[in-house]
């Protein structure tokens, strides 16, 4: 079985030194993250609100929905998420996430009329566009944290690496002929 703190390193790896800094201090790339993995119980505090932890939900499964494979409430993503920010994070890492949520609050108000979590999906894709393009004050910086949360949340959950994609811890023979219309999921090693 692959272990979360594997996955989690070949996704550092893929982030490279644009990784978010609580996602490197727990992959251990930093020195002295010699803690346990992540998902390991409860968060130490609380860094969310309820609302804020609705949001947070309604947004993961926004960068990361429901298709033909669970998305990432299903995948505990929202979770891994406050675990990571508790238990892996400083202050000064929180603050972005909590004032783009704040933000995004906002701006779903001031346009729609209601909180962001009430907001329609393609509402909530809006805002989160706004934050991708940095169109909301420190959106660029909220959207590529909380996206890489997200990312690196749902493919190293066990729905990531044996849903969305397909574990085979010792791949078989080498084929060098296999058709490619075969290919019917992208492997994790």
């Amino acid at each position: 079985m692959m272990d979360r703190r594997d996955a989690l390193a070949g996704m550092v790896a893929m982030f490279g030194a644009q990784i978010f800094a609580p996602l490197a201090r727990a992959a251990g790339v930093t020195p002295g993250a010699g803690m346990p993995v992540i998902d390991q119980g409860a968060p130490s505090v609380q860094v969310f609100t309820p609302d804020q932890r609705a949001l947070m939900s309604a947004l993961s499964e926004r960068v990361m929905p429901t298709t033909d494979t669970p998305g990432a409430i299903a995948a505990g993503v929202p979770a891994y998420i406050e675990k990571l920010l508790a238990d892996w994070a400083v202050a000064e890492d929180r603050e972005p996430i909590l004032s783009g949520l704040a933000e995004i609050d906002a701006r779903s108000r001031q346009d729609y009329g209601l909180p962001a979590v009430q907001a329609k999906p393609d509402q909530q894709d809006a805002l989160l566009t706004l934050t991708m393009n940095d169109a909301l004050p420190g959106g660029a910086e909220f959207f590529k944290a909380f996206r890489q949360m997200v990312i690196v949340g749902y493919y190293t959950s066990e729905i990531g690496i044996t849903q969305e994609r397909e574990y085979l811890p010792v791949p078989s023979e080498y084929n060098g002929a296999f058709p490619y219309s075969q290919v019917n999921k992208v492997y994790s090693a």
